[in-house]
């Protein structure tokens, strides 16, 4: 006897599977905690396995209540597909897209968003900022259109498109007496005190990167786990650091932070957009893509332009 379950039951089963409980789901679904038991109540009969575990106060899926979250994935994935790409056809761009961003990448991402947005304004974005650990996951769960991140992972089968420069600059306070030093030798920044991203941080991983390839150890003061924190701490006087171009833009533009002039630096990489390979990408993903790469450095350059 065929299956007979609703896209109505998949969307309830998915958001239960997603939410911390039935309660949460229930709520974020505006039903009573009964009726949304009662709906997936009827899906598991209809399926005929359990779909749902409780072990203490905590709601775990089972093996079928996992595989059929994989098929709600695949199957909403399709539907908005579709959706993007009915709407392409008739002649607009819209629907959305979840792009999950590693945090040093917040201080430029939203100015692509607006600009994307301006020229498709029928599209929104779910933004998503996490540390570099926890982006891989969702990369590796497949769990976003898109990615952006700087120190791409060899782990995963992956497509990285490079679609900006990201320079690595040494940063000091004002009154930091290598400031008004020219062509710093590298050798020099040895017996600085430097604050430094956490373990596992794509900066850490580059900066560290730097060192070995000149047989070099940093002098570390602190570890600080954020960008933010890192800035504040040089402000003090806590040391130096080296730090993406794009988190420290507008501090160098006030003079709240200073570029060293250092031998070697700025150290430029690339910021990259990635997805794993296979992947089927939506035709908003897909003109995004096209978009930064061809425009990218533009953007910022004018976002810039306006603090001059």
């Amino acid at each position: 006897m065929p299956m007979r379950i609703t896209l109505h039951q998949l969307q309830l089963f998915d958001a239960a599977a997603r939410m911390p409980s039935f309660k949460a789901a229930a709520e974020a679904l505006n039903l009573s905690p009964p009726a949304l038991s009662i709906q997936l109540k009827i899906l598991e009969e209809s399926l005929g396995v359990s779909l749902f575990e409780q072990i203490g106060k905590k709601k775990y899926l089972t093996s079928p209540g996992l595989e059929l979250q994989q098929v709600c994935h695949r199957i909403f994935d399709e539907l908005n597909h579709l959706d993007m790409r009915f709407t392409q056809l008739r002649g607009g761009m819209a629907g959305k897209l979840s792009i999950a961003i590693v945090t040093s990448a917040k201080y430029f991402m939203p100015h692509l968003f607006g600009a994307f947005q301006r020229v498709y304004p029928n599209v929104e974005f779910n933004m998503i900022v996490a540390n570099r650990t926890r982006i891989l996951e969702r990369l590796e769960n497949n769990a976003d259109d898109l990615v952006i991140m700087a120190h791409v992972p060899d782990a995963f089968d992956i497509k990285a498109i490079d679609f900006l420069d990201n320079p690595l600059i040494v940063i000091a306070s004002p009154d930091h007496p290598l400031v008004k030093v020219k062509n710093i030798a590298f050798e020099q920044l040895l017996q600085q005190p430097f604050l430094i991203r956490e373990s596992g941080s794509g900066t850490r991983m580059a900066v560290e990167q730097y060192f070995s390839s000149h047989n070099a150890a940093m002098k570390v003061a602190m570890e600080l786990g954020s960008s933010e924190a890192i800035k504040q701490g040089v402000l003090a006087r806590l040391g130096i650091s080296i730090l993406s171009r794009h988190c420290v833009w507008l501090e160098l533009k006030t003079g709240f932070l200073k570029q060293l002039d250092v031998q070697g630096f700025p150290d430029v990489r690339s910021w990259y957009v990635v997805y794993r390979k296979g992947k089927q990408l939506s035709p908003v993903a897909d003109a995004f893509i096209k978009f930064i790469v061809a425009n990218g450095q533009i953007m910022l350059d004018e976002v810039e332009q306006l603090y001059r």
